[in-house]
């Protein structure tokens, strides 16, 4: 009953829920330019995107890295600090220090001053110039819009129709720039780690959309009705979706490393992010576009 009754909700209000799904992008898109306006960048970057330094130092003693980020950031209120620790069967095994606009012999003066011991030889140093963060950055960026690029090709070559085309790349970019949304606005630090999160999340997208379209549009000869295609083609789409958020929750609950659980976090937020943009947006523009183009449901 319950499963009839929001099947008959989906049926009848896809129109509002279209419109909702555009009113949530539209929210993110102005929550980016808050953060813009705010920091000077749609999202904060972390050391490998922004360039500086980072400091692995391994521990045997108990640390409290909250504190340690605190202290550090009150001595060098100018630059970008964050502490962090790597666990090994539960305990930890080590810290890692990334920092921006503060010099390495700084830290290896105040972080002896918080309680941490550096021993000669028993930590490394790694060092990144803001101008090779910079043009990491970039090409970064060129690749992702040259993927956007490559995948309005085949998209279009696939379904020779430009409205579906359109909707199924403007819910992929709906499902990165609302993932980046979340992050800026919890304070999360973008790394390149994170960047793959978000290369992935454009596959997830894709194949759930190419799912949807080609079970709407391609598949006409099958008969029913579009809703009756759309619902087919949700029932596969969930069951893909749950199978990844599982996983990516499971990694995010249990994993003990930092950068896994970055891109867990990213892959979970922008799978929740998929299903309104697939199942709200792009099922409903694809609806709308079929009723008037053959005059019938």
């Amino acid at each position: 009953m319950i499963k009839e009754a929001l099947l008959k909700v989906y049926d009848v209000h896809y129109k509002k829920l279209m419109i909702l799904s555009f009113l949530i992008l539209l929210v993110c898109i102005g929550a980016l330019f808050v953060t813009r306006a705010r920091t000077g960048e749609f999202f904060a970057k972390g050391v490998s995107l922004k360039g500086g330094i980072t400091m692995t130092i391994p521990v045997d003693y108990a640390v409290d890295i909250h504190q340690i980020e605190t202290s550090l950031t009150n001595k060098y209120p100018k630059a970008d600090i964050s502490v962090r620790e790597i666990t090994k069967s539960g305990k930890v095994s080590a810290i890692i220090v990334e920092a921006s606009d503060v010099t390495a012999d700084e830290l290896e003066t105040a972080l002896p001053e918080q309680g941490i011991k550096l021993e000669k030889g028993q930590y490394s140093i790694e060092s990144m110039g803001s101008g090779l963060g910079q043009r990491f950055f970039t090409q970064i960026i060129k690749a992702l819009i040259f993927a956007f690029i490559c995948m309005s090709i085949v998209v279009f070559l696939t379904f020779r129709s430009i409205v579906p085309s359109l909707f199924v790349i403007l819910t992929a970019a709906s499902d990165i720039i609302s993932t980046l949304a979340v992050t800026s606005t919890i304070g999360m630090k973008m790394s390149t780690a994170g960047i793959a999160a978000l290369l992935m999340l454009i596959g997830y997208s894709v194949d759930t959309d190419i799912l949807l379209t080609t079970k709407v549009l391609k598949r006409k000869g099958e008969g029913g009705t579009v809703f009756e295609r759309t619902v087919g083609a949700l029932r596969t789409g969930l069951t893909m979706t749950a199978t990844a958020l599982v996983a990516g929750i499971i990694g995010l609950i249990f994993t003990q490393s930092e950068i896994i659980r970055d891109i867990m976090l990213i892959t979970v937020i922008g799978l929740c992010f998929d299903l309104i943009y697939t199942w709200f947006q792009n099922a409903g523009v694809l609806r709308w576009y079929m009723e008037r183009k053959d005059g019938r449901n």
